[in-house]
């Protein structure tokens, strides 16, 4: 049987999509997903997406890291779906029903209301999530934020000074986040954030969406910034709106197709 897929990326993060919608094609599981992700013996991506039917909303987004570990939500690959999809949507993930649709120039997506509370990161034991009462080296204090995936923010005098890919594993598997963490590493400037992401599962990123919105309400909750935040990664800028308060954080930004294509499932599976 051939699977067909479709490439895209997000800011140079990088997606394999399959869209279960309709036909007949089988489920992805995560060995297969670890298969294809890898850049060197499958089709290479940061994450692979699965599109499916929901009784909940319009569609179902199911996302595999690069390691095969299935999360519950991707920023930038919701605004690559927005693209494909061609119409506003709402999308069941893993965390949460989300709203995404396409606009000039990229998509804007509605990530939910952010969480703060220690169970719903989640971390191991109750502790302040606004400033962790733990350090790795040079990185301390950090805000905890669930966005559909739980992250930790440090802002630091220089992002690029970090050496975040001895440090970022160090923290992603530390015992205190018992499903792992992604870790933002985040300097303010006049004209909004510099960012780099150690993403769980996958490693040092081009750009993050749920990292994005992650940093910028860290941002916003600590008075380092006002809403919209212009949120700048190697890969390129988001904005990211939010109220502050309960409301929900709302992400803008490109997506772009690469290619199109199809593999034998038997090689993979």
């Amino acid at each position: 049987m051939r699977v067909p897929f479709i490439k895209m990326h997000g800011l140079g993060n990088d997606f394999v999509v399959i869209d279960r919608r309709t036909g007949e094609l089988p489920e992805m599981t995560p060995p297969v997903a670890a298969r294809l992700a890898n850049r060197h013996t499958g089709i290479g991506c940061d994450q692979l997406i699965v599109l499916e039917p929901s009784a909940r909303a319009d569609f179902r987004m199911r996302i595999f890291n690069a390691d095969g570990s299935e999360v519950g939500a991707c920023g930038n690959a919701s605004r690559a779906v927005a693209m494909l999809h061609g119409a506003p949507a709402s999308v069941e993930t893993g965390g949460g029903i989300i709203a995404l649709e396409p606009v000039s120039g990229g998509a804007r997506v509605d990530m939910g209301v952010p969480r703060f509370g220690w169970q719903e990161i989640p971390l191991a034991f109750a502790m302040d999530t606004a400033a962790l009462p733990l350090s790795w080296g040079p990185l301390e204090a950090g805000m905890a934020i669930n966005v559909g995936n739980p992250h930790v923010v440090f802002f630091v005098p220089d992002t690029d000074a970090v050496a975040l890919d001895e440090l970022g594993p160090l923290i992603e598997h530390d015992a205190a986040f018992p499903e792992r963490i992604n870790v933002n590493v985040a300097t303010v400037t006049e004209h909004g954030i510099r960012l780099r992401v150690w993403e769980r599962g996958a490693g040092l990123t081009l750009a993050c969406g749920t990292g994005a919105c992650a940093t910028a309400v860290a941002a916003i909750r600590q008075k380092h910034a006002t809403s919209p935040v212009t949120v700048s990664l190697p890969g390129g800028d988001l904005t990211v709106e939010w109220d502050g308060h309960g409301g929900p954080v709302l992400m803008t930004g490109p997506a772009t197709e690469s290619f199109r294509g199809s593999f034998a499932w038997e090689a993979f599976a």
